[in-house]
C-alpha cells in the first residue's frame, strides 16, 4: 500500500485528489494539510510514502516544507512530488533543487497522476524530458554555484555516459536501447551513480549532470 498526504491550501483540490486516490486499490491517502508547516508535522507523524505538495501555501510553503523534509534523515522514506498550476514557476525549479522527486501540473491527466505516485514511489522520478530541460536550465543559469566537476572522478566512463543520458531524461528502456544495454544493466548503473554522487534519487542527477557540465543547457 502507497500512503500519500496532500498538502494543498485549497479544500477543492485536495477533496479532488483524495477521490481519485482512495478508488485505487494500492493507494491510500492518511492526511491533509492546507500550510507548510501543518504538512510538515502530518510527515512526521504519519511518515507517508508521497507527498503531494503545492508550493503556494501560507505558513510555511512548499518549498519551505520540501526543504525541510528532505534535510531530514529521518524521513528519508518520504518523497515529495511537486504539484503547480505553473509549468515554469520559480518556485518549482527550487523546489527541485531543494529534493524535491517529481513535478506535475494541476491539469495533468488523472492517469497521470496515479502513474506520477506510483513511479515515485518505487523510488524513480518524474519529470518529462520537456519539463526537465526547462526546469533544470533555470538551475543552471544561477540557481545555485556549479559543483566541482570533481564530483565525477568516481564514475567509470560507462557511468558518466548513462549520467548524461539521465540528464537528458532518459529512462532506464531508453538508456539501454542507446548503449545496447537491458533495462536492469541500466537501472544498476543508475543505482550505483546514485551511490557514488549520494543522490537522493534520478532528478537529483539530472541537476548534477547540468551543473557538471556533462549535460549543457540548449540541448534538443
Amino acid at each position: 500500500m502507497i500512503r500519500v498526504l496532500l498538502a494543498d491550501d485549497q479544500h477543492l483540490v485536495r477533496a479532488g485528489f483524495r477521490a481519485l486516490l482512495e478508488a485505487e486499490p494500492d493507494l491510500e491517502v492518511v492526511g491533509e494539510a492546507a500550510t507548510g508547516r501543518d504538512a510538515l508535522a502530518q510527515v512526521r507523524e504519519t511518515r507517508p510514502d508521497i507527498v503531494l505538495m503545492d508550493i503556494r501555501m501560507p505558513d510555511g510553503d512548499g518549498l519551505w516544507a520540501t526543504g525541510e523534509i528532505v534535510g531530514d534523515p529521518g524521513l528519508a522514506g518520504t518523497r515529495i512530488v511537486v504539484v503547480t498550476t505553473f509549468e515554469l514557476d520559480e518556485y518549482v525549479a527550487q523546489a527541485i533543487v531543494a529534493g524535491a522527486s517529481g513535478f506535475l501540473v494541476k491539469d495533468t491527466e488523472p492517469v497521470e497522476l496515479l502513474r506520477a505516485v506510483r513511479v515515485v514511489a518505487a523510488g524513480d522520478a518524474l519529470l518529462s524530458p520537456g519539463v526537465t530541460r526547462r526546469l533544470i536550465e533555470r538551475v543552471a543559469g544561477g540557481l545555485r554555484p556549479p559543483e566541482d566537476t570533481a564530483a565525477l572522478a568516481g564514475l567509470t566512463e560507462r557511468e558518466r555516459e548513462v549520467l548524461a543520458l539521465v540528464g537528458h531524461g532518459l529512462t532506464n528502456t531508453e538508456i539501454g536501447e542507446r548503449l545496447y544495454l537491458s533495462p536492469l544493466t541500466a537501472k544498476t548503473h543508475v543505482s550505483r551513480i546514485m551511490t557514488k554522487l549520494d543522490a537522493r534519487d534520478r532528478v537529483r542527477l539530472v541537476v548534477i549532470a547540468y551543473e557538471t557540465g556533462l549535460v549543457q543547457p540548449g540541448w534538443q
